[in-house]
């Protein structure tokens, strides 16, 4: 018999061996093809940025991100990103928890809404909440008669800003939802846990490196957002000006120096964003699949006596 399953896997474990063991030259030719591949893309202008806001030294380089407008602009790209992330946090939990445990009616088309700003040009997703709460949109007579500005004012930029990225978590969270299952939630609750103890004592340990992925890349997107900002902001210098905006005001006023300065700022934001995206992918591997069983037993119903003896 195991000369037979040994004849029958022979000539299978050579062709996967013939299949997968390229000649070197195809080896290096791929390696090179990507190589230079990001490098074009990638690291050339990386070394555009960085060497246009030092070409003229570092005093002018300083000077530019000290400038009153920049610092405005840092200062309202910081804020909106602090809105727009706890807020899309919040969303993207409760929705794929929604998704991830529960079938209901109409359930593929709430994964189609959440996933529509992916499909919609940002845009034409500042032109609608412009047609919104302009002054000549739905709301925006009722808001003039109450003094309370949206468009071209902070509001409209946070609300351009959570619309583009909400996705982003929730697709992130619920990704790793399904995959978990929801075994481990069912026994704590046959075991009497409520529903915040399943929530902060099982859920949440196990999506967190999936949660903290999602954090990083919506904030990521929040502060590099252009289109939708750009369409609902006004230009208004010291003001709507996010740092994406302010790099294009200086760019067009031939500021090179200080608009690469901006530029090489959010670029290391992205550096610093992707450095920490693959330390959590790294912490994540190490980290054990499930981390919550003893905790469901330990910590979720600790007045449930520890042994009980059932007697005829």
């Amino acid at each position: 018999m195991s000369g037979i399953v040994g004849h029958l896997g022979g000539p299978a474990r050579s062709a996967r061996g013939e299949s997968t063991n390229e000649a070197p030259w195809v080896r290096f030719l791929l390696i090179a093809i990507a190589l230079g591949f990001l490098g074009l893309v990638l690291v050339l202008p990386l070394v555009v940025v960085f060497g246009s806001a030092f070409s003229k030294g570092l005093a002018p380089f300083l000077e530019a991100l000290a400038d009153t407008y920049t610092v405005s602009a840092i200062k309202l790209t910081l804020l909106v990103a602090g809105i727009a992330v706890p807020t899309n946090l919040a969303f993207g939990l409760a929705a794929a928890w929604l998704l991830a445990k529960y079938k209901f009616w109409g359930r593929s088309v709430l994964i189609t809404l959440i996933d529509l700003p992916f499909s919609v040009s940002p845009v034409i997703s500042g032109l609608i909440f412009v047609l919104l709460f302009g002054a000549q949109g739905w709301f925006g007579p009722a808001l003039a008669e109450h003094d309370v500005k949206v468009i071209f004012a902070v509001p409209g930029i946070v609300l351009a800003t959570c619309f583009i990225t909400f996705p982003i978590v929730a697709r992130e969270v619920l990704a790793v939802m399904e995959a978990q299952g929801s075994d481990e939630e069912e026994a704590a609750l046959t075991l009497g846990a409520s529903g915040w103890q399943i929530l902060t004592r099982i859920t949440l340990p196990n999506i967190k490196w999936g949660l903290l992925y999602g954090v990083i890349l919506c904030n990521a997107r929040a502060m590099g957002e252009f289109g939708a900002v750009s369409v609902v902001s006004g230009h208004i210098r010291g003001e709507t000006n996010t740092m994406p905006l302010h790099v294009e005001i200086l760019y067009n006023e031939y500021n090179f120096v200080g608009a690469f300065a901006v530029a090489s700022l959010l670029a290391l934001l992205a550096l610093f964003t992707l450095v920490l995206k693959r330390g959590l992918e790294l912490l994540s591997q190490r980290a054990p699949k499930s981390e919550t069983a003893r905790a469901s037993t330990e910590t979720i119903v600790p007045e449930t006596p520890a042994t009980q003896v059932i007697t005829p």
